[in-house]
């Protein structure tokens, strides 16, 4: 179905004001109030804030919203009210199916991660914009998702495109068609729509052309330790990629008991920390810098991927734009996957 683009953001505010529907909250990306940036922010939807629904990304990744930086698990009684999360891009709807395998499973159930998606309803929107480190079809992907999600908005001229894909998106969807007037007379996507993921979608592959890379990523392993080393020279270990990636999710069990009440709180760790994985006597199972920095690598392209079924990493580029040395992300992995075991770069891209 199709709605104005100022129909679906109003209706969003009705949400809330008028209590339409099960949503307590909406959160969205917003434009940072006074600062002149073309990248918006997460946030709860409030009367005097600017959603930016179309666009790129957000500098900030939807984990801290399900995932967040500091959270008590033990005992977990915190209230659980409906919530509406729209405007989120492609690779952050696949982070999130990453974080589902990991923290929703036979073995595991992170309490408060499964009270949030409970609730919690995912509208993505389609990207109309990149950032200059968006990569997502290197990590093969696309600028609009295709799984993940509960309903998606597609851009298509003045309005959206809207389908469902899961029952709380179909909820949602009913919930429009009977506060707004939309136009159902499409019962599919339009070609405009095709068009414009298209031409999306080949604008990242433009931008990402002297990126190109094998996808056989089990490559790294045999990567020479030398080659690591150079790579990481600039790597300070402050741990602002992984805490900045959508798909991380080291944690950190702190028990914070007192007398009879008993309290464990979750924070973010970081194995790019030189404190990750030290033990009682001291010792620790990567105490170099390089150590460390392959470590990440090799999660991301071959250790999520055996036991995820997917990459760890949806090239969103944020640890680029994050990182304070300023390592591109997207040309090391290039180098090490032009590099053969025996150290000396391929002629060109793998």
């Amino acid at each position: 179905m199709l709605i104005p683009l100022d129909e679906l953001v109003n209706f969003l505010r009705r949400c809330l004001n008028e209590h339409i529907g099960p949503y307590r909250e909406v959160y969205l990306p917003v434009m940072p109030s006074g600062q002149d940036s073309p990248h918006s922010t997460l946030a709860p939807l409030r009367e005097k804030t600017c959603p930016a629904l179309d666009g790129h990304r957000t500098i900030d990744p939807a984990k801290i919203l399900v995932y967040g930086a500091r959270e008590r698990v033990a005992p977990f009684d915190r209230e659980s009210l409906p919530a509406l999360l729209a405007g989120v891009k492609a690779c952050d709807v696949k982070a999130l199916e990453i974080l589902d395998r990991a923290l929703i499973n036979e073995d595991f159930v992170d309490p408060a991660y499964k009270s949030w998606r409970d609730r919690t309803t995912v509208l993505s929107f389609d990207c109309t914009d990149t950032a200059p480190t968006c990569h997502c079809t290197l990590a093969g992907g696309k600028p609009y998702a295709e799984t993940g999600f509960d309903a998606n908005a597609a851009r298509f001229g003045g309005h959206y495109f809207l389908s469902a894909a899961t029952d709380k998106g179909r909820t949602l969807l009913d919930l429009i068609r009977k506060h707004v007037r939309v136009d159902t007379t499409h019962d599919r996507i339009p070609a405009a729509v095709e068009a414009r993921r298209a031409e999306m979608t080949a604008k990242v592959e433009s931008q990402n052309a002297e990126f190109a890379r094998s996808a056989e990523y089990g490559r790294l392993r045999s990567s020479p330790p030398e080659v690591w080393k150079e790579e990481s020279r600039e790597c300070v270990g402050c741990g602002a990629c992984t805490h900045i990636c959508p798909t991380c999710y080291c944690l950190i069990l702190n028990d914070e008991s007192q007398a009879a009440n008993f309290v464990k709180v979750r924070s973010y760790d970081s194995c790019q920390l030189h404190g990750y994985a030290r033990v009682a006597s001291g010792a620790s199972p990567r105490p170099r810098v390089d150590e460390r920095f392959r470590h990440r690598y090799l999660c991301k392209f071959v250790f999520m991927k055996k036991e995820f079924g997917s990459l760890g990493c949806t090239g969103c580029g944020r640890c680029t734009e994050a990182c304070p040395g300023g390592i591109e992300f997207r040309s090391v992995v290039r180098h090490l996957m032009e590099t053969p075991p025996g150290g000396r770069p391929a002629a060109g891209p793998a």
